[in-house]
């Protein structure tokens, strides 16, 4: 099968497609057949090494049909999504026409939309989800923050919030997104500041924030927060870099909640796959209730100017490679 191979940490010439032998069937797996996968910020750390694990074939997530699952747990032909479990990380990943993936990371996904349709969906809206309505425990009618709403995952979580009946403000590094951003149901879209929480009318009223920029914005996050307030830190769009002298006591308010979640937990006896809606969630995409279709798709033999176009930062969206 060919795949896309890291054949050392750097720049996007060391993404190179190779022939490697298929994934032979293992009990408690379930071998895919890629039809499409997304590209993820996480796989581009992997590529430069500063990530603290990095399988050979990267990739975090495909759509797919499945080749074979010795126990059964999903029909030979069947269409899936598979996401984390180690893909990319310590097994090898979805950059291939074939990957294997533990059955507690593999869901049934029946759609009649495209592969890349599809493939727009998995780790974006499954993480949305859980953190919207798990960590942060959304409700109709709150005032929602989301900082970093042009990526994949801030729009994401912009259709879902805003379906769910939420007021949702939205920062973004470039006005010019401010349309799109609207279109998706941001009832107001700022451009992204490190001080926001200083210069909005709503600040210390503020529900909950879903802080996708990372530490170096998050305590400004907090500080937005009413009393009971919820902020869930879910990304690095920022960068890596850790807050210098975090101290809780003198740099938090009062009353406020604060968490964190990182997909790389999904399929784990805490956090099932199953528990997130996928399969409704593919059903409100096709019927236009989220506004899901992948800002750019790629050929396979396209990685390289796909993982260009996302360090850049104008993808202005979900990127996925069509196999």
């Amino acid at each position: 099968m060919r795949a896309i191979v890291i054949d050392g940490f750097g720049g996007v010439e060391h993404l190179i497609i190779r022939e490697l032998p298929e994934p032979e069937p293992k009990p408690g797996h379930a071998v895919i057949e890629v039809k499409a996968f997304g590209i993820n910020h996480a796989e581009m750390h992997m590529r430069r090494g500063e990530w603290a694990e990095a399988a050979p074939v990267s990739g975090i997530e495909c759509v797919g049909v499945v080749k074979s699952c010795p126990g059964g747990e999903f029909k030979v032909g069947a269409k899936v999504a598979a996401l984390m479990g180690g893909l990319g990380r310590t097994i090898n990943g979805s950059y291939a026409e074939y990957t294997r993936a533990r059955v507690e990371n593999v869901a049934s996904i029946e759609s009649d939309l495209p592969w890349e349709e599809l493939a727009a969906i998995p780790e974006s809206y499954a993480t949305a989800w859980t953190c919207l309505f798990r960590n942060l425990d959304l409700a109709k009618g709150q005032k929602l923050v989301i900082r970093g709403g042009m990526s994949s995952f801030g729009q994401a979580a912009l259709n879902m919030s805003a379906n769910a009946g939420a007021e949702v403000i939205v920062t973004t590094r470039n006005r010019d997104s401010a349309p799109k951003l609207e279109a998706l149901g941001a009832k107001r879209v700022e451009v992204e500041d490190p001080v926001l929480s200083t210069r909005i009318p709503e600040s210390k009223q503020i529900d909950a924030v879903l802080d996708l920029v990372g530490n170096s914005t998050i305590l400004d996050s907090l500080a937005m927060l009413r009393r009971g307030g919820r902020a869930c830190l879910a990304g690095f769009l920022g960068g890596l870099a850790p807050v210098p002298d975090f101290n809780p006591l003198l740099q938090m308010s009062s009353g406020v909640h604060f968490s964190f979640f990182g997909s790389f937990v999904f399929g784990t006896p805490q956090f099932p796959l199953s528990d997130v809606p996928l399969q409704a969630i593919a059903n409100d995409v096709a019927a236009g209730r989220y506004k899901a279709k992948p800002a750019r798709v790629f050929r396979f033999e396209e990685i390289r100017e796909a993982h260009k176009l996302m360090e850049s930062g104008q993808a202005s969206g979900k990127m996925v490679v069509r196999l």
